[in-house]
């Protein structure tokens, strides 16, 4: 009898540390999909990173589509914001410093004042230092698609005629050196980040001291991300 009241005690004593360890997990606040592209390869090998290395890549485009949820205690959902970034050196470079940078954010036109102000904050909590310097905002209308890979393409971005941004699914016949990898991360925390084809990728916006009309180069992210 007291054996059996031993193994109670124990499986009751097991099952409230696994309800301890389920009430430890983060539910998250806010969530949807990303896009990233940058100016120069991001899944290459390091021959080819190493030519480029202080040449291209100092620039990328973020943008972030929040499918539901909330920060600061705002409701963000369905808006999307995009941030354009320009920094001191090849992003991604472990042997150069990438600050100070210089950032531009665009807000859904949608946002109202009090959702443009979560979404910045938003933005500086995922992109940290890259962002910390903002030299303008804008205003306008974005459209983001995160889709999986077809003929036509797989993730697309458009915020007014600031920022555009079409990509694909990376082809064998895109790789350069054979032993091609993800060299680069992306720039922020996200999930299940996949390498794409930058098909085209535009910025045309005033502030950063520099515009590009940029693509054919494997210089792209597609993701989800959660907060």
């Amino acid at each position: 009898m007291k054996r059996s009241l031993s193994m109670l005690t124990a499986m009751f004593c097991a099952f409230g540390m696994l309800d301890a360890m389920a009430g430890t997990v983060k539910t998250p606040t806010i969530q949807g999909t990303y896009i990233e592209a940058r100016t120069c390869d991001v899944y290459t090998a390091a021959c080819f990173a190493n030519s480029e290395v202080g040449l291209a890549g100092e620039e990328a485009i973020m943008a972030w589509d929040v499918r539901e949820g909330a920060f600061n205690g705002v409701d963000l959902s369905g808006l999307k914001v995009v941030a354009v970034v320009r920094a001191n050196a090849t992003l991604g470079d472990t042997a150069a410093d990438p600050l100070p940078a210089k950032a531009i954010i665009i807000y859904d036109a949608r946002a109202s004042k009090i959702q443009r102000k979560a979404l910045s904050a938003f933005v500086k909590d995922m992109a940290g230092e890259l962002v910390a310097n903002v030299v303008r905002e804008e205003i306008t209308d974005i459209t983001m698609n995160v889709d999986k890979c077809t003929k036509d393409g797989c993730g697309s971005l458009r915020a007014g005629d600031l920022v555009a941004i079409e990509t694909r699914c990376i082809h064998q016949a895109d790789n350069t050196c054979g032993n091609d990898t993800n060299f680069y991360g992306p720039l922020t925390d996200v999930i299940d980040a996949m390498p794409h084809f930058t098909s085209y990728e535009k910025f045309s916006g005033e502030g950063l001291g520099i515009k590009w009309n940029d693509g054919g180069r494997r210089g792209a992210f597609l993701a989800t991300f959660a907060r």
